[in-house]
């Protein structure tokens, strides 16, 4: 997944320094300028020529989310002195708002475009690379989803690459399920929300989100600040433990760590951490029944659609009456794949599929498990080279109760492994 920077304002590479650390009380100078001969001490650059302009003082510049905080104490020319307010970790390309008044400043913002034409040159990048997502930050409405896929369509006809829409803006929130509908899955990026929003409000926008993604069938990535702590030490704060736990509790489909991978110190063990977390909730969610079905409403837009989303919610309601292993679904679209991770089953789900760009996208969804199978037209050969593919695996063994459904036949079947 590749992900674009937005037309947001930000800060600059900070001189080439990794990190830059702002004490309570300190000057520091935003400014629009570049040094050719040197940075100067506490002074960081701004990406939008008008910043200067825009600020007042007395305005409250908040950094990547809140994780710092300067108060405007003058202007200069290009220049805006501030005073440290709230201390802590400057980085680099971090997100910049302004509030005045107790509200965010938006009137800029929303003058900018989504897509920078740096976006679009990355995004051209990422169709060569073949990257599977795009994920667009800052997203204000469906029309910008909308043309990335006919941007996408034209330039990458032989790929089938989705669209993450970033939700981390007022403006997402005000329209997010013409955003989500439009989407081929969601981001909620806590930092820069939690940055536009009032910080109590950002653990109800996030379950809302998650639950509505669920609801119109559509991978939902839980982001930002999940093990921050793991960025300089290598074990996590347990608060942030329990925010991993209730996000996996929520059923999001992935969760994203960001700095603790980018430019942290432990990378690996933050990576070990988030999985050791997720899978051990999992399993007690799964072993104590801590969930209560939720109510999903029909999504189809034709007969077949309607036939398919009945078919997987039986053969996930019979997977966990019955206590199968494992669910098998043979798709060629990934349709039948997503409708049955949506369910939520207990066991996990085996996805087969002939395309490898396909099974590089269903990885993202929940509880797949997906693999490239060249298809026959006789489902009995289809599932006999299942079998062999998982049992060399060891992912089945022979006795294990499974239940097979497929897009090509539109039917269930229920088996015992050979």
């Amino acid at each position: 997944m590749m992900d674009t920077e937005g037309s947001e304002i930000h800060m600059g590479d900070l001189g080439g320094a990794p990190s830059a650390k702002a004490e309570d009380g300190e000057i520091w100078t935003f400014s629009v300028r570049t040094y050719e001969s040197g940075q100067p001490e506490h002074t960081i650059n701004v990406n939008y020529d008008g910043f200067a302009e825009d600020v007042k003082v007395g305005d409250e510049l908040v950094v990547d989310g809140g994780m710092v905080r300067f108060e405007v104490i003058e202007k200069i020319g290009p220049d805006v002195k501030c005073k440290c307010t709230d201390p802590g970790l400057l980085l680099p390309r971090a997100n910049l708002t302004f509030w005045r008044d107790g509200s965010v400043v938006r009137e800029r913002n929303a003058m900018l475009p989504t897509i920078s034409s740096k976006d679009w040159l990355d995004i051209d990048f990422g169709i060569a690379e073949g990257v599977e997502f795009i994920a667009i930050s800052f997203v204000k409405s469906a029309d910008v989803i909308t043309h990335l896929k006919s941007y996408l369509a034209a330039r990458s006809r032989d790929s089938d690459i989705g669209v993450i829409a970033k939700i981390e803006s007022i403006d997402s929130l005000k329209n997010l399920e013409e955003i989500i509908l439009a989407s081929d899955g969601a981001m909620v990026a806590r930092g820069d929300l939690g940055a536009q929003i009032p910080l109590e409000q950002v653990p109800s926008v996030q379950q809302n989100i998650v639950q509505l993604c669920r609801q119109l069938n559509k991978p939902v990535i839980v982001a930002s600040q999940l093990l921050e702590s793991m960025i300089e030490y290598p074990t996590p704060t347990r608060a942030e433990v329990a925010d991993v736990s209730e996000a996996v509790r929520q059923r999001a489909d992935a969760l994203m760590l960001s700095g603790e991978s980018a430019m942290g110190q432990y990378p690996m063990k933050a990576l070990a951490v988030l999985r050791s977390v997720s899978v051990r909730i999992e399993k007690w969610w799964r072993d104590e029944k801590q969930y209560d079905p939720m109510e999903l409403p029909d999504i189809g837009s034709s007969h077949s659609d309607n036939i398919s989303e009945e078919i997987c919610s039986s053969a996930a309601k019979m997977a966990n009456n019955l206590g199968v292993d494992a669910l098998f679904v043979y798709t060629k679209t990934g349709h039948m794949a997503s409708l049955l991770s949506r369910c939520r089953p207990d066991c996990p789900i085996f996805a087969f599929t002939s395309t490898t760009s396909l099974r590089r996208r269903l990885n993202l969804q929940w509880g797949l498990i997906p693999f490239r199978l060249s298809f026959s037209d006789d489902m009995e050969s289809n599932l006999n080279k299942t079998f062999s593919l998982l049992k060399a695996r060891n992912l089945i063994k022979s006795g294990d109760l499974v239940i097979a459904v497929s897009d090509m036949l539109q039917s269930i079947q229920v088996m015992y492994v050979p």
